[in-house]
């Protein structure tokens, strides 16, 4: 297990603190000890297990830092606005490798005083960690998960969920196949566990919007025995018509395989090709090409999905703490799952927690490797309340009962 605690820089705390001029002349190493034993109020841990993504082309590894980048940019930007209301942040960041129990490390830091945990780890850790002694005086920010068992059966008012669920990613992709017609789906789904649930969203989101899946098939093959591609794919796409191929491939086994290899000339849209998603570099509206920026600037790479969730996670934190005008655990908590809270994340409109499930309620993007085609909710796909309510389960539908 491996602990690292990002900091603000020793210029922020003393501009912060408003350090006098004579105290200057103190070593830079005192005046760090001096500054943040004085000024850093709040702390948040990042707990993630490094990634055991397996299926990768090789010209596309996954970044080693995906998410801290996102939440150590999340802390500078709470600090920037921390010098005007006296809150100062600080990240401890936990990395639980292989042989580590995650457990046992969230009930350290729980020990330690940390009540604010964000957590990149699988759906089945997070519902545990929800689960011990302990973490009701907790808030668990789930950055990395698209479970909707967390958000349903599973759910516990000690997490929030920062990134769309599968259930949200479904129904955007579902709106806008819709409003192009194009209504006749063939689904493809992966031999993983996960594949599986990304297409019972899709089959969700068909008989919710007026979809029709007319061919459902699994993938078997590895291309092994001298077959490729060209040869499996045109075969194994035949039968009945239909307008779009949707890939239910998270793993990345073989839905890139699809495009431009299929019997009919159809759109590939799902896991690969046509994605939703929380965020993609070509998003540039709504004041986004300036996070792209700054994010590219600190970490030298692109903003992934897990990185935004851990960005918003710190982000929320720090809106309800200068809203609240506290930094206190229990005011903070609350504010985040009020009707008052609001928190800008570059998409348009003010994104909020969901009573019910607490979920990030937040538009989703639609875009290919090279460009942004939409965002939903589509328009014309209306809700009581909230537009925003239309992806994912609404709260009549939940099966939520978050009393754990």
């Amino acid at each position: 297990m491996r602990s690292l605690v990002w900091m603000i820089t020793v210029a922020s705390l003393l501009a912060v603190t408003d350090v006098p001029a004579k105290q200057s002349r103190k070593g830079t190493a005192a005046l760090a000890a001096d500054a943040e034993s004085a000024a850093v109020n709040l702390r948040i841990a990042y707990l993630h297990r490094p990634t055991t993504r397996t299926f990768f082309p090789y010209f596309d590894p996954p970044a080693a830092d995906s998410g801290l980048q996102g939440a150590r940019l999340g802390i500078e930007d709470n600090n920037t606005t921390g010098r005007f209301t006296g809150q100062i942040f600080a990240l401890n960041e936990i990395s639980v490798d292989e042989g580590d129990d995650p457990a046992s490390v969230f009930l350290r830091l729980l020990a330690e005083g940390y009540r604010h945990i964000l957590v990149d780890l699988p759906a089945a850790s997070i519902e545990r960690l929800s689960l011990l002694p302990g973490a009701e005086h907790s808030v668990i920010y789930d950055v990395g998960s698209t479970d909707d068992r967390l958000r349903e059966a599973a759910c516990s008012t000690r997490v929030l969920h920062l990134l769309p669920s599968r259930s949200m990613r479904a129904d955007a992709l579902a709106q806008y196949l819709v409003q192009k017609r194009w209504t006749k789906w063939f689904l493809i789904v992966g031999r993983q566990p996960s594949d599986r649930l990304y297409a019972d969203a899709v089959e969700r989101a068909a008989k919710r919007f007026g979809g029709k899946i007319v061919a459902i098939k699994v993938w078997e093959y590895d291309f092994a025995d001298r077959r490729t591609p060209e040869a499996v794919i045109p075969v194994f796409t035949q039968g009945a018509d239909h307008d779009v191929l949707i890939v239910a491939d998270e793993a990345a086994e073989f839905g890139d395989l699809l495009p431009y290899r299929s019997w009919f000339a159809r759109p590939v849209v799902g896991t690969q090709g046509l994605v939703p998603s929380a965020w993609h570099r070509t998003h540039e509206a709504w004041g986004a090409l300036q996070l792209q920026k700054r994010f590219r600037e600190q970490a030298g790479r692109w903003m992934d999905e897990t990185d935004y969730g851990a960005w918003l996670a710190i982000r929320a934190i720090g809106e309800a703490a200068t809203r609240a005008k506290t930094v206190e655990f229990d005011a903070i908590a609350n504010f985040l799952r009020s009707d008052q809270f609001a928190l800008a994340g570059f998409k348009g409109v003010p994104l909020s927690f969901r009573s019910w499930d607490g979920q990030l309620r937040q538009p989703v993007l639609l875009a290919h490797e090279r460009a942004l085609v939409a965002v939903a909710p589509i328009e014309g796909f209306i809700h009581p309340r909230n537009e925003l309510d239309t992806l994912g389960y609404d709260q009549s539908e939940s099966v939520c009962d978050a009393k754990r």
